[in-house]
């Protein structure tokens, strides 16, 4: 019958576009990625529409039938508190028709900017006063994908007062872990112990984010200099074996080198004296 034949045809075209999987957002410091699988083939394309809930669907320029499997959103989520979904839909390739009216689609899990991206690692530098009973952070608060009259937000301009630090640190070679929390990037620490050297992490903190979101990326770790440190602290025991034995080497050298040349000058004397012949008395 003619039904089931538009039934068939139906079907024989949405099987030949699949739909999207694995649809998930991607963010670290606001910038945002959609992401999904698999890769089409020549016979079939990808759509992206956007919208924060509520509002009208919108689609980025650069996400419209195309044959990858990303679609950037970070200059597209504007307002960075509103919560927006996405729908992946599989069309024909560019250039090409269908008589589809509804084509496949999948769609994204809910996403907030300001309480889904993950804050990346901050760098910092570290100062030790002169003294020796104070140690000074100074972070840099890493920058974000956001632009504001022509100027790369931060994440503090973002984040405002809501945005702090929290560092872990301990002394070096040692387990023990103490955490310090603080509201500026001046960090001062004060109760560290004289003349010992300390490791320290640095990671924002948004307390007012849900609890699996509120720590970021943590810094690499920098270590405090220690002046009173021993040399078997500073150096490894293989570093230390390794220096004594060339140490003791270049001095069996030096030993070996003079022994010869001694043995040398006086064989050229003894030499030199046999080749004289005797004065007559």
């Amino acid at each position: 019958t003619l039904s089931l034949r538009l039934v068939i045809r139906s079907f024989s075209l949405t099987s030949s576009y699949p739909q999207a999987q694995n649809v998930t957002w991607k963010s670290t410091n606001f910038k945002t990625i959609l992401t999904w699988e698999p890769k089409p083939s020549a016979d079939y394309s990808y759509t992206v529409e956007y919208s924060a809930v509520g509002a009208d669907k919108q689609r980025n320029r650069h996400c419209i039938r195309s044959s990858v499997t990303v679609c950037d959103l970070s200059s597209s989520l504007t307002d960075l508190h509103a919560y927006y979904t996405a729908d992946v839909l599989s069309e024909p390739p560019l250039g090409a028709t269908s008589d589809l009216i509804e084509f496949p689609h999948t769609s994204s899990p809910r996403f907030c900017p300001y309480k889904d991206t993950n804050i990346g690692r901050p760098d910092f530098k570290l100062k030790v006063s002169e003294d020796k009973k104070k140690t000074t952070l100074y972070v840099d608060d890493p920058l974000t994908a956001r632009f504001k009259d022509g100027r790369q937000l931060n994440i503090r301009d973002i984040f405002s007062h809501q945005l702090q630090y929290k560092v872990t640190y301990r002394k070096n070679k040692s387990t023990g872990k103490k955490i310090y929390e603080s509201k500026t990037n001046v960090i001062e620490l004060t109760d560290l112990d004289r003349g010992e050297s300390y490791c320290f992490n640095v990671q924002a903190y948004v307390p007012s984010r849900s609890t699996d979101m509120q720590l970021g990326e943590l810094s690499q770790t920098q270590c405090s200099n220690n002046d009173d440190q021993s040399i078997f602290e500073v150096y490894s025991v293989g570093v230390i074996a390794a220096a004594i034995f060339l140490i003791l080497l270049l001095i069996g050298l030096i030993i070996a080198i003079t022994v010869v040349c001694c043995k040398r000058r006086k064989k050229a004397l003894k030499s030199g004296k046999e080749g004289v012949p005797l004065r007559d008395v």
